[in-house]
């Protein structure tokens, strides 16, 4: 029978490993919006989603090392990426720079939601590394729906 702290623990490492799946996804998304958005706003669309996707990057190894550091194996392939994530892919890039902009500010506020789920386990299983390191996240993540919602007003 496992004890509270090994499902408190498995509940962190499930959730990294989603929140890494995550941010692979949405960092894909990102750059995908950014080479293709079109219009009058192009250059700054193209600017603001480049800048998203670059911080979005910077998270990811983080991620996954806070996955080893626990002791567990992150994700290992694209297709481990799609089984984990919940930002759905877009393929259209047709798409008006308003429709990229809602599908960029709602997969953030999933994120938003998660982090906070996840913060939940990080302090259950005692890890304050990583505790810490989602606050940071959080706000983040934030800031971009934030930013992304200031553009559709």
């Amino acid at each position: 029978m496992a004890s509270t702290g090994d499902n408190s623990k498995t509940a962190l490492i499930d959730g990294l490993n989603g929140l890494l799946a995550d941010h692979l996804a949405l960092y894909f998304k990102t750059k995908n919006f950014h080479w293709h958005v079109q219009g009058p706003r192009f250059r700054d669309l193209h600017l603001l989603f480049d800048e998203q996707a670059i911080e979005i990057q910077g998270q990811i190894d983080a991620i996954g090392e806070r996955v080893r550091k626990n002791g567990a194996m992150t994700l290992t392939s694209i297709g481990s990426v799609a089984k984990a994530t919940q930002i759905a892919d877009q393929d259209d890039t047709s798409l008006t720079p308003d429709k990229m902009i809602e599908e960029l500010r709602d997969d953030n506020k999933k994120l938003v939601d998660s982090l906070k789920e996840l913060k939940t386990h990080a302090e259950e299983a005692g890890d304050n590394a990583t505790d810490g390191l989602i606050d940071d996240w959080t706000d983040m993540a934030e800031e971009r729906v934030w930013f992304l919602s200031s553009t559709l007003n």
